[in-house]
């Protein structure tokens, strides 16, 4: 008699994956979380999962409690700077989710980011930093690893600073066409773009902390 399997639990999904809804099950770090149950919620490029856990409380009282977390992976992002110039580079690429939630227009400006993928947050970044900018990244200094959204997306995004020069561009960058991306890269002026911040004309995050760390403990402190 043949069974019917679910994908991405027991039977690949359409990419491969297997026991998407084992993550978190066997977590002990925190005493104070139990975990009950996973249910896969959805595996599209993304996976959603609903978790059931027992919480106790700081009066030492339980309570089951349940959240769903979107898991997109974990991503790196870097600043392009110039310091002889005083300049940054940045890309502006079009973003439907800001674009549904009151955007202008839905175009961007952002440092160059990725998804990690099956790389190290260090060949990630010089990875997505060439295809984005056509800059080829030499070192790189680590400023922090934040999590971007932790009330729901379990993503942890690595940054990073670099120099970058006139040389140092290898190609007019653009993304890759082939999965779709049609990116702009901006080389705007230090002053400039933190002005951006101010009227409104950069909104995204990773951005706007990479630029004020930059300006207050980065390249371009005073």
């Amino acid at each position: 008699m043949a069974t019917t399997g679910r994908p991405g639990i027991d039977i690949p999904d359409h990419r491969g994956r297997t026991g998407l809804d084992r993550a978190g099950r066997d977590l002990d770090r925190n005493p104070r979380v139990r975990v009950a149950d996973v249910e896969l919620v959805g595996s599209g490029w993304h996976v959603l999962r609903r978790t059931t856990f027992d919480y106790q409380h700081g009066d030492g009282h339980w309570t089951r409690e349940a959240r769903e977390t979107y898991d997109r992976g974990n991503g790196a992002t870097v600043l392009l700077y110039d310091p002889e110039r005083r300049t940054v580079l940045l890309t502006r690429q079009f973003r439907y989710p800001v674009y549904v939630n009151d955007h202008p227009d839905g175009m961007l400006i952002e440092a160059a980011a990725g998804l990690l993928d099956d790389d190290s947050p260090e060949d990630a970044i010089r990875r997505e930093a060439e295809e984005e900018t056509g800059v080829a990244v030499g070192d790189l200094q680590h400023v922090f690893d934040v999590y971007m959204s932790p009330g729901s997306v379990t993503e942890r995004l690595h940054f990073y600073a670099a120099r970058y020069s006139p040389d140092s561009r290898l190609t007019a960058g653009g993304g890759l066409a082939d999965e779709g991306e049609d990116i702009d890269v901006l080389e705007l002026p230090f002053d400039r773009a933190l002005a951006m911040i101010r009227s409104g004309d950069i909104a995204d995050a990773k951005t706007v902390m990479l630029l004020q760390w930059a300006a207050l403990d980065g390249p371009f402190r005073h």
